[in-house]
Formats: structure tokens, C-alpha cells, sequence
């Protein structure tokens, strides 16, 4: 894909890592491959695409990777530890990486989303056994009453993408209508 990506367009200048599962569940009744595959999808895959990218952004001069953390991965969540460690692993990744690329002119940054009206988001609810319209209700309850939306979330990863955040790197952008900030 990276090199199919350079034959047809010369360079690679943004890298958006965006992929993730959840597994509602405690450690006690988590399963081991359940743990394998959300750290496989939300971690190694970030892993994976970057090491093969950053050669080609250091090539060119520089360029920008935006992994999707969470909310999640900055303050915990019940029922949910693989994807909370999962996602705080990606907080900590972007970090390392904007430290170690920083001096290639290679931004690193995450998004850390609330909830946000997605295939993730009703999955979830599944899990849970929650009727989905209640559990998106429940989503809502932060400072701005509602759940985001997925083109809310592509705003903070375009504006990462963007010259606009041309000194900004090893952030963790919370996008979450307020639902953190009452945490630590």
C-alpha cells in the first residue's frame, strides 16, 4: 500500500493511523485473543503503517502522522481495559514518535475522540446488551448534551493535517463535547 501510495503520487505527506475495535470487558472475563486482536488493530497497526511511512516522509523533508487515540486512553473507562490500555499505548506511542522524528521535521500528534455517532460507538452498545438509542442517550451526557460526530472528529485531524498546527506535535487533542474535563 506505501509503495503503491509512492509510485502514484511521489511522496507521502500526511499519515492518518485511524483504525480501532473495542472489547467491552474486564480482565477477568476478557479472553486472550480478544486482548491479541484489539492491540493488534489499535496498536500494532500504528506500528506497522508508520515504520513503514516515516522513511518516505524523512526522504521528502518532513510530513505529518495523526494517530486516533481516545478518551479513553487518557482517563480509564469501565469495562473496558483492553481498549483503554490499547488506547492509552497510542497516547504514549505519539509521543515517542514526535520526540524520536521531531528533528526530521515529522510532526506526530493523536486524537483522543469521545463518543462519536459511529459503527464503533453501536458496537459497543451490543456488547453492553444496551438498546442503542438509550446508550447514545447516555453517550450525551457531558457539558455540551450530544454525542459528536464523525465529520467533527476529521475537523481536528484536518486541522493536525494543516499548516495551522505547524508547531504542534506530541499533543493529545481531546475532541469530546467536555467529557474529560472534570477528570484529574
Amino acid at each position: 500500500m506505501v509503495e503503491r501510495t509512492i509510485r502514484e503520487f511521489g511522496q507521502i505527506d500526511i499519515l492518518f493511523n485511524n483504525a480501532g475495535i473495542i472489547r467491552r470487558a474486564t480482565v477477568l472475563n476478557l479472553n486472550e485473543e480478544d486482548w491479541d486482536r484489539v492491540m493488534a488493530v489499535n496498536v500494532k497497526s500504528v506500528y506497522l503503517l508508520s515504520r513503514e511511512v516515516i522513511p518516505h516522509m524523512q526522504k521528502a523533508g518532513g510530513g505529518t502522522i495523526i494517530n486516533t487515540a481516545s478518551g479513553w486512553g487518557l482517563a480509564g473507562g469501565a469495562n473496558a481495559a483492553v481498549y483503554c490500555a490499547s488506547k492509552g499505548a497510542v497516547v504514549l506511542l505519539t509521543k515517542a514518535m514526535a520526540i524520536d522524528h521531531g528533528p526530521q521535521n515529522i510532526r506526530v500528534n493523536c486524537i483522543c475522540p469521545g463518543d462519536t455517532d459511529t459503527g464503533l460507538l453501536r458496537e459497543e452498545a451490543q456488547q453492553l446488551g444496551v438498546e442503542c438509542s438509550r446508550f447514545l442517550a447516555s453517550s450525551g451526557e457531558r457539558p455540551l448534551r450530544r454525542v459528536g460526530t464523525p465529520e467533527e472528529i476529521a475537523q481536528a485531524a484536518l486541522y493536525l493535517a494543516s499548516d495551522a498546527s505547524s508547531f504542534v506535535t506530541g499533543t493529545a487533542l481531546v475532541v469530546d463535547g467536555g467529557g474529560l474535563a472534570g477528570t484529574g
